[in-house]
């Protein structure tokens, strides 16, 4: 373990330090919006903006890192997150936050992006499974810590945006002082949205509300916890226990994905979800215990939805796809968590801070209707499906590259679509799904594509 875990401590540790710095200032904006009684859909649209940059930062860094070189481009962005991050202090107009929200977005995506593609450049094909949890295991180690700052240090002034600016100053050295080559330069994958949206819409459905709830719950669960009478320590620690449970429940959720139909995991998960949810989203005035307890068991479920979604999907998609089939995974993802937090922020508003949690109950209940298990009738299956399940990184800290670490993606496949330059497409990708021929009699709806009630 030693021998794999020296090549990459550098990298690591980058990743690490700048999710500290993104956990701490997610965190410290919403409460620093309570503090001075800004509308919950301010705070919604803050974190909006990031997943917007995060998106827009998917398209831009493989031409940045094309431009100038992996070693620029990272550094040219770590100097660029830190400023808009100081920024933050310096004025105190919203809509300027708004604009200096998408700019740490897309920079730190940016960031991302040279990171995995060096992570997957050092890594042997015989590692990549292990690299591939380190750095998920770094990635969410890092937003805990960041939560954790909180209850050392509470007070809500400068001193904290100053602290976030130290850590994208720090995650800058071990990439600007390794003595390695260059990665290889890599082309953004094909995306063919229609493709997968006729071949996997179940899978998509459940990333689309992975984002809604995970977008809504990074950005407004500080603001809920407050509004709650937490104090800043409180709220950390709220924040760092919902986020930890994330990390641990990967490896049992691990064994589950492999031994039964994930189809059937997400939907069973989704109605824990909304059960565990509804005491939050009923009271108006919640028991400590209570919050701790409830919020705790939201997390180990809502953090699982997009790990099976994934595992899900590969399931019925050919190898030389994946890669696309990430990237578009990724977008899904970004698109609702940018719609989530301004929906659930302007609930909030109309309604009280307990929207919140009835938010991740409806969507949750949307995804036990949508899920059909039975209509997937593995008419795509792979040969060696169900593939073995990987644990993925918070969605909020990985870039379309991520495919690169992934082990269930072909080494080759991925130089082929990523290295060489993208040619056009010779053919209309033929509709269908994970679903079923049809059967006579089997009760079962022809595609897993449209599992109507």
């Amino acid at each position: 373990m030693r021998q794999i875990w020296k090549p990459f401590r550098a990298l690591y540790f980058a990743s690490l330090m700048m999710l500290i710095g993104s956990g701490l200032l997610s965190t410290y904006l919403g409460l620093r919006l309570a503090a001075d009684h800004v509308d919950s859909l301010w705070v919604g649209a803050l974190m909006a903006a990031n997943y917007f940059g995060l998106v827009l930062g998917g398209k831009i860094g493989h031409r940045l890192i094309a431009r100038v070189g992996h070693i620029r481009a990272y550094s040219a962005c770590a100097g660029i997150v830190g400023a808009a991050v100081l920024g933050h202090g310096l004025v105190d107009w919203l809509p300027a936050w708004i604009f200096l929200r998408v700019i740490v977005g897309l920079g730190m995506m940016c960031q991302y992006m040279v990171i995995e593609s060096w992570l997957n450049e050092q890594a042997e094909a015989s590692q990549r499974g292990t690299v591939f949890s380190g750095y998920m295991i770094a990635s969410y180690l890092g937003l805990v810590l960041g939560q954790l700052i909180l209850v050392m240090h509470p007070g809500l002034g400068l001193e904290l945006l100053m602290l976030v600016a130290l850590c994208f100053a720090l995650c800058l050295v071990p990439v600007a002082l390794t003595r390695r080559i260059h990665p290889a330069p890599l082309h953004p994958a094909p995306m063919e949205p229609r493709f997968f949206i006729k071949r996997v819409p179940q899978s998509l459905s459940t990333v689309l509300g992975a984002g809604l709830i995970i977008g809504s719950f990074y950005g407004l669960a500080p603001l809920y916890a407050s509004q709650q009478g937490l104090s800043t320590e409180q709220v950390g620690l709220f924040m760092g226990s919902c986020i930890f449970a994330g990390l641990v429940v990967q490896w049992p959720l691990g064994w589950l994905s492999d031994r039964y139909d994930r189809a059937l995991l997400i939907r069973c998960f989704a109605f824990v979800l909304a059960l565990a949810a509804l005491p939050l989203a009923i009271l108006k005035q919640v028991p400590l215990e209570v919050l701790f307890i409830a919020g705790f068991l939201c997390s180990l479920v809502k953090f699982c939805l997009y790990p099976l979604a994934v595992a899900f999907s590969n399931d019925h998609v050919e190898a030389d796809r994946r890669v696309s089939l990430t990237a578009m995974l990724l977008v899904t993802y970004g698109v609702g968590a940018s719609i989530g937090p301004l929906a659930a922020g302007v609930l909030m508003k109309l309604f009280g801070s307990q929207m919140l949690y009835a938010f991740f109950s409806f969507f949750a209940l949307v995804l036990v209707w949508r899920i059909r298990p039975k209509a997937v009738t593995n008419l795509h299956q792979v040969d060696d499906a169900p593939l073995h399940h990987v644990a993925m990184p918070d969605s909020m800290s990985s870039s379309p590259l991520v495919a690169c670490l992934d082990p269930r993606v072909d080494e080759q496949v991925v130089q082929d679509q990523m290295q060489n330059p993208p040619s056009e497409p010779t053919s209309e990708p033929q509709p269908q799904t994970d679903a079923p021929p049809e059967e006579p009699d089997s009760g079962r709806e022809q595609s897993f594509t449209e599992a109507r009630p």
